[in-house]
């Protein structure tokens, strides 16, 4: 059997939660880069994989999956020694599942906001209201930690998903320690991970700073 192959680019919050879930799992996955400025996610052969065209998606040997949150529960559920990244306890899964929708519906859609008119409308400011915005969502992930980690003591995939969307966005909207100590914490946890810097650390600060250079220069046109 071949290795799983993922479609990706690192510089994606959602890629590299992937990434992070493929590390702690400590399984090898062969990576490809879709280009998006090159269109390779509109060619027929992706599209063909996934309709939506977005990136990252997993070939597991002809099982397709797509969108990062599927991605790791996929991942976990077949390759994990154990359960502790996605309990099988429908309790403590109903909490890590309740954590994933709260990341992808509040936490990356409201990073998102920003991003994408910056990108694709060349819009040369943020609004105040989108960075107020934002700061809720610190605030409402900061009352969340009232544990170790997004949910319990232990590491699970809510906090590959918010720590790289977090990690990413406090770059372009800064996040003040004093009013999140826990966030701040549980950063330094993550960072502590052998794999962070390489999966999700060096992308994070390199989309910060691309968002903030394309703002600037939208701003001088």
């Amino acid at each position: 059997m071949t290795k799983a192959i993922l479609y990706t680019i690192h510089v994606s919050p959602p890629c590299r939660t992937v990434e992070l879930c493929i590390k702690a799992l400590d399984i090898e996955v062969e990576q490809r880069v879709v280009d998006l400025l090159a269109g390779e996610h509109l060619k027929p052969e992706f599209l063909k994989m996934n309709p939506q065209h977005t990136v990252p998606v997993l070939d597991d040997n002809g099982t397709i999956v797509c969108e990062s949150h599927a991605i790791m529960i996929y991942l976990v559920s077949k390759y994990g020694k154990d359960d502790s990244l996605y309990p099988k306890d429908l309790a403590q899964q109903s909490r890590v599942n309740a954590a994933l929708f709260f990341e992808s519906s509040f936490l990356f859609a409201r990073m998102r906001s920003i991003f994408e008119p910056i990108f694709f409308n060349g819009v040369g400011d943020i609004p105040t209201d989108k960075v107020e915005y934002v700061q809720k969502g610190y605030k409402l992930l900061e009352d969340t930690l009232v544990d170790d980690y997004v949910v319990g003591n232990s590491m699970t995939i809510a906090d590959l998903c918010c720590g790289s969307t977090i990690s990413t966005v406090m770059g372009v909207v800064p996040m003040d320690v004093d009013k999140h100590p826990r966030i701040y914490a549980w950063l330094d946890r993550l960072k502590a991970l052998p794999y962070y810097e390489e999966a999700n650390g060096g992308g994070a600060k390199r989309m910060a700073m691309a968002v903030l250079a394309t703002k600037d220069k939208n701003a001088q046109q």
